[in-house]
């Protein structure tokens, strides 16, 4: 489809968080034009008055696990080892494919609520969310979730090969769980994956100081350093959760060029600490924003993410200036893409991917308009978005979703089966 975005406020990232007022133009799944109005004899599908309301990329959730919607409010006000050991595991051994398709789809139609335009999934089987995603017509980098009970490095290395290529919607990363979850031999079984096919590789890394000490005692030596003498990241990748980092630590994710990915909802919400952001921005790190799963969050909602990443900071560093907003929503959106390799839709410019969203100024959560950016960060929700697109599809406008699907059919499936498994 051929769609005119025009009179909005544009919010390209291209340089910074600058501002500018005109048009966007999107041909099928590409941005074919941003900037001032012109005059055109172009035959439009759609023609979109923004009425001043501010267009933009869409946000990039870093970390989820998509599927773990069956658990939302099923776990809560437990410590990490209970939640995992005691409630999580033992629920996600009665899953089947069928079940984690119907319960990804819900997160997508949350993600599409927030803005979202492309999540970072880790999950212990990819085929049925990959396909939930291409259903939806949905965004996902998916990565390895290999331990010591699930998956192997045989089939993420399938895995791998499979699905890059696969769909324009999906690719895939190396990636296993955690340190703690998995075996030396399995680790090294992965760091040689990485060196085969010379690949970043993700992972839950130092999330609690129980993760931290466990590896210290195994090994004499922290999460990151133990899996960087594995070689595990000499070709990149990255951290999620990055809590309890050392300096010895930071410098690894300096030296290779690492993404963290900081969940500070989650963390928050698990009482596993504040990571420490500043630190990691003080080195040039790369930094994304995840909201992980909505078990331990319970929210797949980007704006808290944002607001939550600038606030504890500040009061980690006892600084009201620490991690500028603007900072933030750089991570929420550019640093995401670049953490997941989406480097071809993480602005809105000419030639990149149409994935973006229209965030609405015309409610009293935006008003008055004194800084508009640094208010998506401090102020900015849910409700404001009114509408999201992805690889030039409108998959959420006003309320209603376009995914091929009606919401209710979803919601029911999904109870139906949930009950079936408690």
């Amino acid at each position: 489809m051929n769609i005119r975005f025009f009179n909005g406020t544009i919010l390209t990232l291209e340089n910074g968080t600058e501002l500018s007022s005109g048009e966007v133009w999107v041909f099928d799944h590409l941005i074919g034009y941003v900037g001032k109005p012109q005059d055109n004899n172009i035959k439009w599908d759609r023609e979109i008055n923004l009425n001043g309301n501010l267009i933009m990329p869409g946000f990039k959730d870093a970390h989820t696990h998509s599927a773990m919607t069956f658990l939302r409010s099923f776990a809560d006000d437990l410590p990490l080892d209970k939640w995992l050991n005691e409630k999580v595991f033992p629920m996600e051994a009665r899953l089947n494919d069928d079940l984690i398709y119907a319960f990804s789809k819900i997160a997508i139609m949350e993600y599409l609520t927030s803005g979202i335009t492309s999540n970072f999934d880790m999950y212990i089987s990819p085929n049925p969310v990959i396909q939930a995603s291409i259903d939806c017509r949905f965004r996902t980098v998916m990565t390895g979730g290999l331990n010591n009970f699930t998956q192997t490095v045989e089939e993420i290395d399938e895995c791998y090969k499979k699905y890059n290529g696969y769909n324009p919607l999906i690719s895939y990363e190396l990636g296993f769980h955690a340190e703690y979850t998995c075996s030396r031999e399995l680790l090294e079984g992965m760091a040689s994956i990485a060196k085969k096919h010379q690949a970043p590789v993700f992972c839950h890394n130092s999330e609690t100081k129980k993760e931290v000490k466990e590896c210290l005692d195994r090994y004499g030596t922290t999460p990151t350093v133990f899996l960087d003498r594995l070689g595990m990241f000499n070709y990149g990748g990255g951290g999620y959760h990055c809590v309890h980092m050392t300096k010895d630590d930071i410098s690894v994710f300096e030296k290779h060029g690492l993404s963290v990915v900081t969940n500070p909802g989650s963390n928050a919400k698990l009482a596993s600490g504040v990571a420490p952001i500043s630190k990691f921005m003080k080195k040039g790190i790369n930094i994304a924003i995840g909201t992980d799963g909505p078990a331990s969050n319970n929210c797949l909602d980007m704006f808290r993410e944002m607001f939550l990443t600038t606030s504890l900071a500040k009061l980690k560093e006892k600084d009201a200036s620490a991690v500028d907003a603007n900072e933030v929503l750089k991570m929420a959106t550019l640093g995401g893409a670049r953490a997941m390799g989406l480097r071809n839709c993480d602005t809105l410019s000419r030639g990149k991917l149409a994935d973006l969203i229209v965030i609405d100024l015309n409610q009293p959560n935006m008003q008055p308009i004194n800084n508009i950016t640094k208010n998506l960060v401090y102020s900015g929700s849910k409700q404001n978005v009114v509408l999201t697109m992805v690889n030039g599809n409108i998959l959420y406008e006003k309320g209603e979703f376009n995914i091929g699907e009606e919401p209710e059919k979803i919601y029911e499936t999904a109870n139906k089966m949930l009950a079936k498994i408690k």
